[in-house]
């Protein structure tokens, strides 16, 4: 079994406290459309972000072994929120194999994220990766000898299994994951930060994110990731995706800021064709993401600056800028893009080292 070699004393019970905190990520390269277990169709490239993160605590105590169904209580921002049950029995069910000292525990799940839920900033990534990081760190108290290594890579495949795209929020500044010829080692399984080649101006990048909409999405990204069954342009899509990873490598590796962009943009646009694209089909950006984008381009043109975007399944705006031109483009947000976004919200961010976790028993 895959992970196995630190289970020996894994049916152990213990009584404590964990917390985990975890960023979100943004895709560049985008994964849409999985298969078997959370296994991604095409692999993608991801900047981890700072401020757009979700901490978890995890409190835990020794219960009578569970026939089916794991022992947990869940708390979204202090509340009790029983409609995210499913989904978290769900994981657990996935996760026992690999974690099976979590039969003899219950758990009470505390956890808040410091952006809005459900509105396209990978929420689902964040908390699943918080969460995974949190039952690391059980594991590592029950297998002192575990290498931190191990760790990552494991609460990487741990969070894959709740969220596909929480592989690439366990580390950072930029993370891929699945297999792809550009890259040695790679893997389907768990993701991994970028490697030592990447250029200097990609590990402080800004990323703003631009609130067109804090509403949720009109479709989740379970759903949208559905469509891509039988889509008639899911073939050539997966063969765009891999190609483009390499291109993107690359302009990475060197800092060719022109490559960069036209990758980025195209990938962010394709997501959103392969949507409208879908049966049914959807259309996830409003008219001030149009605009968004206009201003972008039309701003890019002008001064040279260069600012691009990326989108998620959503409405949101995510602007990528070297830090560098950091104040340059936050002007430019105060006085012609501000106004787009809903009561006039976004968020500053940028890239960072991964997700922390820290266990007090």
């Amino acid at each position: 079994m895959i992970f196995d070699e630190f289970t020996a004393n894994a049916t152990a019970r213990i009584k404590g406290k964990v917390s985990g905190v975890a960023p979100s990520n943004i895709a560049l390269i985008k994964y849409w459309g999985k298969h078997g277990l959370q296994l991604p169709k095409n692999p993608s490239l991801s900047f981890t972000l700072t401020a757009c993160r979700t901490k978890t605590t995890l409190a835990f105590r020794p219960i009578k072994t569970q026939e089916d169904s794991l022992s947990f209580n869940f708390f979204f921002e202090g509340r009790p929120k029983p409609d995210f049950h499913p989904k978290l029995e769900g994981y657990f069910q996935r996760i026992v194999p690999y974690v099976p000292f979590i039969r003899e525990h219950h758990f009470e799940i505390q956890t808040e994220n410091t952006f809005p839920h459900s509105s396209g900033i990978a929420s689902s990534a964040s908390a699943m990766a918080a969460l995974s990081m949190c039952i690391m760190e059980m594991e590592r108290k029950l297998s002192p000898e575990m290498t931190s290594d191990y760790f990552y890579k494991k609460a990487s495949f741990l969070a894959r299994l709740g969220s596909g795209s929480a592989a690439r929020s366990i580390q950072g500044p930029v993370t891929r994951w699945g297999a792809s010829s550009a890259y040695k080692h790679s893997t389907d399984l768990y993701a991994v930060p970028f490697d030592e080649s990447l250029h200097a101006v990609f590990e402080t990048y800004c990323d703003t994110i631009l609130l067109v909409d804090k509403g949720s999405k009109k479709v989740s990204s379970t759903r949208g990731h559905q469509l891509m069954h039988g889509h008639p342009f899911a073939n050539p899509r997966f063969a765009q995706a891999h190609r483009n990873i390499e291109q993107l490598k690359a302009a990475m590796q060197t800092g060719a800021m022109d490559d960069f962009i036209t990758l980025v943009e195209s990938e962010a646009l394709t997501l959103h064709a392969m949507m409208m694209a879908s049966n049914p089909y959807f259309i996830l950006m409003h008219p001030n993401t149009l605009h968004v984008i206009n201003h972008v381009w039309a701003y890019r043109k002008e001064t040279q600056i260069p600012l691009c975007f990326t989108l998620d399944a959503g409405a949101n705006v995510h602007l990528l800028y070297p830090d560098e031109n950091k104040l340059a483009v936050k002007d430019f947000i105060n006085t012609t893009l501000a106004g787009y976004c809903q009561n006039k919200q976004f968020i500053h961010d940028r890239v960072g080292v991964g997700a922390k976790s820290s266990i007090f028993v």
